[in-house]
C-alpha cells in the first residue's frame, strides 16, 4: 500500500480536502475497523455452526440402529467430508478478507495521529511471534481434523460393511 494521495485508500491530500480531513478520515477509519470486526464475527458464527454440524455428524457414527442401511451410513462421512472442506474454505476466505482489511486499516493509520493496529501488529510480530498466533492459524486445523475423522470412521464403515457381505457358495 502507498501513502501518496490518489494512489491508495486516501485519494486526496490533507491540504486539498480542507479542515475536516482528519475528522472525516477518523470517522471513515472507525467504520472500516467496525467492518473488519464484523468479518471476524461472521467467521466465528460460521465456525460455531460448522463445528456443531460436524460434532452432530460424528455422533451419528455411534447411533446406528439395527438394520440401518450401509448406503445411508456412508452418507454421514461423505457429508462430513463436504462440510469440513467447505468450513476450511470459509475460514480461508475470511482470513484473506481480514488480511486485506487490516492492510487498509494500516494504510489509513498513516494519516492519523495514532496507529494502534499497526503498532499492535508489529509488536505481535505479524502473527508469527511466540506470544501471539493468529486465531485463524489455529482455527484452520479444526476442519482438517474433522475431515480426517470422517475419512477414518467412513473407512471403518466400509470395512465393516464388507465384512458383513454374504459369501456366495461355490465360487
Amino acid at each position: 500500500m502507498t501513502d501518496r494521495a490518489g494512489e491508495g485508500a486516501v485519494r486526496c491530500s490533507r491540504d486539498a480536502y480542507g479542515e475536516t480531513f482528519t475528522a472525516d478520515l477518523l470517522e471513515q477509519y472507525k467504520l472500516y475497523v467496525q467492518s473488519a470486526e464484523h468479518v471476524s464475527a461472521r467467521r466465528l458464527a460460521s465456525s460455531r455452526l460448522l463445528l456443531a454440524l460436524n460434532a452432530g455428524l460424528a455422533a451419528l457414527y455411534g447411533i446406528r440402529p439395527e438394520g440401518f442401511e450401509s448406503g445411508w451410513a456412508l452418507s454421514v462421512p461423505v457429508l462430513g467430508i463436504v462440510v469440513s472442506h467447505l468450513w476450511s474454505r470459509i475460514i480461508r476466505s475470511h482470513r484473506e478478507l481480514n488480511r486485506v482489511k487490516f492492510a487498509l486499516i494500516h494504510e489509513l493509520e498513516q494519516h492519523l495521529p495514532a496507529a494502534p493496529y499497526t503498532c499492535e501488529w508489529r509488536l505481535a510480530e505479524q502473527g508469527r511471534g511466540r506470544s501471539y498466533r493468529a486465531v485463524t492459524d489455529i482455527e484452520r486445523w479444526l476442519p482438517w481434523t474433522f475431515l480426517a475423522l470422517h475419512v477414518i470412521l467412513g473407512s471403518a464403515l466400509v470395512v465393516e460393511a464388507g465384512a458383513e457381505l454374504p459369501v456366495l457358495p461355490g465360487r
